[in-house]
């Protein structure tokens, strides 16, 4: 054979090896996409608590293995962009857009293992047919065209999404058998306060901020909107045949991060301390005043920080109720505890800094008012009209209120005094 036609020859192959190299993603690719479904292996992977806030709740995603090619991707429905536009502005409205979306299972492996969140792979029994119609929906799903959702934090988020896509090959059979009350009788609220009690700060705020809606008991079906729950729902549920759904199960990375505890932690005896102390700091500063300038102080500048801290938290619960798609958090019963009006005792409890100073009538008046107004929150809790779970926050704001207003009452003008004496 001649020198040009060996040339010719490595040439054409070398342009067969490279075109079979370029290929071999596609392929590989394909594999996922059109597989039968006797080649396809559904798992559902099931990641620990993160970090960082928005991770404390745990994520999840549905793997479509090709068992042909080997190839695995992940599909999720937890991704959101900081860029994009208008995101501050609409996440304060209550309006997140979440998409769908996937990539190679190994990645998602070496993610949340590498940030020490647990991974737990539940491989589940379905038949081809249900797996090939699972594969083609999450395929479709996560086309530019169809991966948007409105996300809401309860009742339509990255697990009720991967929840209701395993329903739907099912045939609704997952819905028919999650149902009843949840295990303890769990609610939004306390899996919210149980999931954010590594972060005591914004726990505190993010059930100072829910309404009456995060109250409502869960079920089975509703609880599953937490991937650990949804997890530990799905080994009690059988598949089409009678076979449980959860084939096997194994932990693909421990958790090596805290993990939150069983239950939510209770409220009322911090709060109710907090309180406690705060009432009797306001009542002892207000008697003490005439001996001590720095008991005046105390109490003119805690009291006006408290009734402008009260006015505020009063003030985004009105904004989150009347201008919000946040529904967790409309008709908060915490209004009758913190509200705008406190803002009116500021300049009365600022002047208070001076000697000789002395509460306003108004201010008085407001003192009592909001008092009167966490007595009757308090009071209405037996009722079936006042069903949000505040008490906490009740047994903070009332003894705080009844300081104020003894400290105030203390300090009321000299004429009125004379006047009731």
């Amino acid at each position: 054979m001649s020198v040009p036609c060996r040339i010719a020859t490595l040439l054409r192959h070398f342009t067969l090896f490279a075109i079979l190299c370029a290929l071999l993603p596609l392929a590989a690719r394909a594999g996922v996409i059109d597989a039968p479904g006797a080649n396809l292996r559904v798992d559902l992977y099931t990641y620990g608590p993160g970090a960082i806030y928005w991770e404390r709740f745990g994520h999840d995603a549905l793997v479509i293995t090709d068992t042909a090619s080997g190839e695995a991707y992940a599909f999720n429905y937890g991704m959101f962009d900081f860029d994009q536009k208008d995101f501050y502005l609409n996440f304060a409205r209550g309006i997140m857009v979440y998409r769908a979306a996937a990539w190679p299972a190994a990645d998602d492996v070496q993610q949340f293992s590498g940030e020490g969140r647990s991974i737990t792979d539940q491989h589940l029994d379905l038949t081809p047919a249900q797996r090939a119609q699972l594969r083609d929906f999450l395929v479709w799903n996560v086309q530019p065209a169809n991966s948007r959702y409105r996300y809401r934090y309860f009742a339509d988020n990255c697990t009720t999404r991967v929840r209701d896509a395993l329903d739907m090959v099912l045939g609704g059979a997952l819905k028919q058998q999650l149902t009843g009350p949840a295990a303890h009788g769990e609610t939004y609220r306390s899996e919210t306060d149980r999931l954010m009690s590594g972060q005591p700060w914004l726990m505190y705020l993010l059930d100072l901020g829910l309404g009456p809606y995060a109250d409502q008991p869960l079920t089975r079906w509703t609880g599953a909107f937490i991937p650990a729950r949804l997890m530990q729902e799905l080994r009690g549920v059988h598949a089409s045949d009678g076979a449980p759904l959860v084939q096997s199960e194994i932990v693909l990375s421990p958790q090596r991060l805290p993990s939150p505890p069983a239950a939510a932690p209770d409220l009322r005896w911090p709060l109710l301390i907090a309180g406690l102390v705060l009432g009797v700091a306001f009542f002892a500063s207000a008697w003490l005043r005439d001996q001590y300038d720095v008991e005046r102080w105390w109490f003119a500048f805690v009291g006006s920080a408290y009734a402008l801290l009260a006015g505020l938290a009063g003030l985004l619960m009105l904004v989150l109720w009347f201008a919000t798609a946040h529904s967790a958090a409309w008709a908060n019963e915490n209004l009758l505890l913190f509200n705008p009006l406190a803002w009116l005792l500021i300049p009365s409890l600022w002047r208070l800094r001076k000697p000789g100073a002395r509460v306003t009538r108004l201010a008085l008046g407001i003192a009592v008012l909001l008092t009167l107004s966490a007595v009757f929150a308090l009071a209405s809790k037996p009722t079936p009209w006042f069903p949000q779970h505040n008490l906490p926050w009740i047994l903070f704001a009332l003894p705080a209120w009844l300081g104020l207003l003894t400290g105030a009452w203390l300090m009321r003008p000299r004429n009125l005094r004379a006047a009731s004496a």
